[in-house]
């Protein structure tokens, strides 16, 4: 027994780590972190490392999909329909095929631009609602399927945003009545969301011109 074959024995051994100890969950944290901070090399790196270290690729292809959703959100939306693409093509190839698609999928995320705006506003919804209780739906926002819910005003009011000009209600109000604005999403100057805050400033002053 050399010590160079012991030593290529103990590096085999050391890669190989505990899937649910904490060197997994640290390897995996730092491949997240590296996406999240726009190093391709390095999220490619510990995706590697992964794969090396025996995780299992359909784990790493959801946490991929997190990702998207996560740190990218609609900066990029063609980012959370790539991570599926590449989740359906590892599942159709297997390893080692399918395994380029995921590190095409992790370079992609990595690059992309980033926000978590979705994440934010999904969050403080959430927060919202849990400590808000319930609030009755606006009259002229509830459904009217029959002839007594229509004597009794459901629906009454409502205007149906495809026949108005621009296809926008121009100061219409679709929250509960006597609850302000919460302005859970707020757009970041970053990607296609640049576009959206544009679109939501506009909406917002055609708003404010019909109130």
């Amino acid at each position: 027994m050399t010590d160079a074959w012991l030593l290529r024995v103990l590096g085999e051994r050391m890669r190989r780590y505990d899937k649910g100890g904490d060197q997994f969950y640290d390897t995996i944290s730092a491949l997240h972190k590296s996406v999240r901070g726009s190093d391709p090399d390095a999220a490619l790196y510990w995706f590697v490392r992964m794969l090396d270290g025996g995780a299992d690729p359909r784990y790493l292809a959801r946490r991929f999909i997190r990702m998207a959703a996560e740190d990218i959100g609609l900066a990029d939306p063609r980012a959370l329909r790539l991570a599926l693409d590449a989740v359906e093509v590892y599942e159709r190839l297997g390893s080692p095929e399918g395994e380029l698609a995921l590190a095409e999928c992790v370079l992609y995320l990595a690059v992309a631009p980033k926000s978590n705006a979705v994440y934010k506003a999904f969050n403080a919804a959430r927060a919202f609602v849990k400590q808000d209780g319930t609030r009755p739906v606006p009259m002229h926002l509830r459904n009217a399927p029959t002839q007594l819910m229509k004597e009794l005003d459901h629906g009454k009011g409502y205007r149906y945003a495809h026949d108005e000009a621009g296809g926008f209600a121009a100061g219409e109000r679709y929250l509960p009545e006597g609850m302000t604005e919460p302005g859970f999403y707020q757009p970041v100057e970053r990607g296609l969301e640049i576009r959206i805050a544009d679109k939501l400033r506009e909406l917002k002053n055609l708003n404010n011109k019909n109130n």
